[in-house]
């Protein structure tokens, strides 16, 4: 896997629409999130899409790609943000051209539907970030201390391996777009995270799970040898789907051989789920387990995903878990 170039203050980043265009029906709250970045040291290059109609972006895949594209090649620009997520950045896939994307790796962010994004560069052989966008979470992280603190440490300080650790409070959405720019709902104590038996190493790989589905099949989908000791990390969105419709989810993955390679489970915690419903998402996760014969490390409940605060997870990176211990790290920082 190619690792990217770690940010410094002064570097110039980009930012561009990939999904749905919400800057431009909501641009309190995308512009909260520009000055957050900045506030960081960032400097900020919009790019044409950022700012376009929902109607627009929808009609014009191609300009969404040709965003990315431009951005891969300008020398200039040291990473790239997406603005928010959606449901239709796959269409956008055929447009890209893998060429540019490999032989131009830099920091790319973003999660929900950006999953399609980041598992196609990742299959390409670059190293990406599942991690918050300009609008969800970016622009809303200071209202939890340690949000932005862990958020600037893993992109800008200077580290060999990353412990990753439960955050204390947590929220499961936004308050009002149309009303507070930059709020949570309301802030929660975080439960712990639930940790299985046994260990595992691997590079970490995944994302939403529906957005996994969008993909599954396709051309975009990875090859059986890709999945080879991979540690995987799979989320719910805000659409809420059921545990059912994860357990269907992770069957169709244990039939197709992907739990059979992978080492490793990785579950963020599931947004808008009461106390039960997590217990019965937890309790179908081990039972597609149980019926695969399948002895997987697991753990979850973590923090990442589409609640707040989200941990920054690279794809690609070399990572470990250790149930006794408690313990999942990055064996390696994803930077050069």
């Amino acid at each position: 896997m190619k690792k990217v170039k770690r940010l410094e203050k002064g570097d110039t980043v980009a930012v561009m629409s990939l999904s749905r265009g919400l800057p431009k029906l909501f641009p309190k709250v995308y512009e909260t999130g520009i000055r957050n970045l900045e506030k960081m040291g960032l400097k900020i290059k919009e790019y044409p899409t950022t700012k376009k109609s929902i109607n627009y972006l929808h009609s014009h895949p191609e300009k969404r790609a040709e965003d990315i594209n431009n951005a891969f090649m300008n020398k200039e620009i040291k990473g790239i943000f997406t603005s928010i997520g959606g449901e239709d950045s796959i269409r956008i896939l055929p447009y890209i051209n893998p060429k540019i994307i490999k032989n131009n790796p830099k920091l790319f962010m973003g999660f929900s539907d950006t999953a399609t994004t980041n598992i196609y560069f990742n299959t390409l052989g670059i190293i990406t970030f599942n991690g918050p966008s300009i609008m969800a979470g970016i622009a809303q992280m200071n209202n939890i201390t340690d949000y932005q603190e862990n958020f600037k440490k893993f992109l800008f300080e200077k580290w060999s391996t990353f412990s990753y650790k439960p955050f204390t409070t947590y929220s499961d959405g936004y308050a009002n777009w149309s009303i507070k720019a930059n709020k949570f709902k309301k802030i929660k104590k975080s439960g712990p995270w639930n940790w299985g038996k046994g260990k595992a190493t691997g590079e970490l790989f995944g994302g939403c799970i529906e957005v996994l589905n969008f993909i599954n099949g396709t051309k975009y989908w990875p090859k059986k040898s890709f999945w080879n000791k991979k540690i995987l990390f799979i989320e719910t969105s805000e659409e809420k789907p059921s545990p059912d419709y994860v357990k269907y989810t992770m069957r169709n993955f244990a039939v197709q051989g992907v739990l059979d390679k992978i080492s490793g489970l990785l579950v963020g915690r599931a947004r808008n789920y009461n106390p039960s419903e997590k217990e019965k998402l937890d309790y179908n996760i081990k039972l597609v387990l149980k019926e695969f014969n399948l002895d997987l490390p697991l753990v979850t409940n973590m923090d990442f995903g589409h609640t707040d605060p989200q941990h920054i997870l690279p794809l690609g990176a070399k990572a470990s878990i250790d149930c006794e211990k408690k313990e999942f790290k990055l064996n390696e920082s994803p930077f050069l």
